[in-house]
């Protein structure tokens, strides 16, 4: 049971299963591999490897709650996924829109340097690429850019290495948890939703996130 394994647990080890648990349920993902700004690499990240020594535990505690947790050790990702569907974040449309692209740059990027290596953009790519796949016929609102792609990255699906998330020359890093949420099947299918939506109006949104 988890609760006797709960107990075998530290004091210090507890107050760090609560943070950990609550990091991932509003995270969605925890990277084995972040950006720091300070050494501008990738650092291997604490709160993974705490997941990974008490995976069995926390996976049995979140179980009781109806998530799961998988640990994907190649790509270094660990997630959280509701089996009941439930505790969704809506997506809207211009955040859909960045999602897809910078999952193509990802998929693209994969062919010329592997996972161990950082995949890095800059926003300006990533919209000239929405331009070419028709789905912008202008540049998106600052507004939009910003509180899109700061969604991206409280997910951990990407972080800004440097500038405005409005600028054409910011850099990104994509992290490969972008891979895990939406899956090769996925694009296609994520594709025909958005072009379906570029015909409706501007509010509509999509469900995308666990």
């Amino acid at each position: 049971m988890w609760a006797e394994d709960w107990e075998k647990l530290t004091d210090r080890d507890k107050e760090e299963f609560m943070r950990v648990v609550n990091l991932l349920l509003s995270k969605t993902f925890i990277l084995r591999d972040e950006y720091d700004p300070k050494t501008k690499s990738l650092l291997i990240n604490k709160d993974f490897r705490f997941v990974e020594r008490h995976h069995s535990l926390m996976e049995a505690y979140l179980g009781v709650a109806g998530w799961c947790l998988q640990n994907d050790s190649y790509r270094g990702v660990i997630a959280a996924y509701n089996r009941f569907g439930s505790n969704r974040y809506r997506l809207d449309k211009h955040t859909t829109y960045f999602l897809y692209t910078l999952r193509l740059i990802y998929e693209e990027s994969r062919e010329k340097v592997s996972l161990a290596k950082q995949c890095t953009t800059t926003v300006g790519d990533m919209v000239e690429k929405m331009f070419y796949l028709g789905l912008l016929d202008k540049k998106p609102p600052d507004v939009n850019l910003r509180e899109g792609l700061n969604t991206l990255k409280r997910f951990n699906l990407i972080e800004k290495i440097e500038g405005d998330w409005t600028k054409a020359d910011t850099r990104l890093v994509i992290y490969p948890s972008i891979e895990m949420l939406v899956s090769n099947e996925k694009i296609s299918k994520l594709y025909e939703q958005l072009k379906e939506e570029g015909e409706k109006d501007d509010t509509a949104d999509q469900d995308v996130i666990d």
